[in-house]
């Protein structure tokens, strides 16, 4: 069984499209978390087990700004967030009141956690991005969150981005988005992702060097057959 640091070190040289493509083969489909995109363009790709945080929709009587202060809150799930993973956030896609503000992204920067990954937005977006945490998210929102939601707990399954996500899957984050890897199936795609990097970095390869698609992409017979002769010298 692989190690955390082994995943790390694996999946942060393998692109989320590649991800995909393996899943797909392996059956699954519903990987992608929509809207889930970087805040700031370019930011490092981020490989970690999620960490997960549910909201529901605000109730006037428990959405308050005194809720921020009670045993069940955004406050005391940070604190419990262990170094290294991704706090992933279900939003309801609500985009019209931030989930987190620069405070609580500087916390959770301060704790180690490696990303913020959710489908609804953030508010005090300058402050967010000078805090370092690489947040992935649909956007920002100055409304606080209690204008628009209710947080009800954290380490249980949730929806985000129209995909279940279960504490301690893993989460690929890059410029195209953030991919969920059920933990039952690391083992497995971690040892076919560098071999398929490989071989599609060989194929664009061929392709800048005039091959024509068909046979190519997907390989045939023929192709997976050259593809080996040369890489396995």
């Amino acid at each position: 069984m692989a190690t955390d640091s082994d995943i790390r070190d694996i999946l942060s040289r393998v692109t989320t499209a590649t991800l995909t493509t393996i899943l797909l083969k392996k059956g699954l489909r519903n990987v992608w978390l929509r809207g889930t995109m970087p805040l700031r363009p370019g930011q490092e790709r981020v490989v970690g087990r999620a960490f997960t945080l549910r909201f529901v929709p605000a109730r006037e009587d428990l959405a308050t700004p005194e809720s921020w202060s009670s045993p069940r809150s955004t406050r005391a799930a940070i604190e419990a967030m262990p170094e290294g993973c991704v706090a992933v956030v279900d939003a309801m896609g609500v985009t019209d009141a931030g989930i987190f503000g620069d405070i609580l992204c500087a916390r959770m920067r301060k704790r180690g956690v490696a990303a913020l990954v959710t489908d609804g937005v953030v508010r005090d977006v300058a402050g967010v991005l000078g805090t370092g945490l690489p947040v992935w998210c649909r956007g920002a929102a100055a409304p606080p969150s209690v204008a628009g939601l209710t947080f009800v707990g954290w380490q249980e399954p949730v929806a985000c981005g129209g995909v279940a996500v279960y504490p301690d899957d893993i989460i690929v984050v890059d410029d195209d988005g953030a991919v969920l890897i059920p933990s039952a199936l690391i083992d497995d795609v971690i040892a076919l992702a560098p071999e398929q990097e490989r071989l599609e970095g060989w194929i664009m390869a061929q392709v800048e060097a005039g091959v024509p698609l068909p046979g190519l992409y997907p390989p045939n017979e023929e192709t997976k057959a050259r593809y080996t002769a040369e890489t396995k010298r």
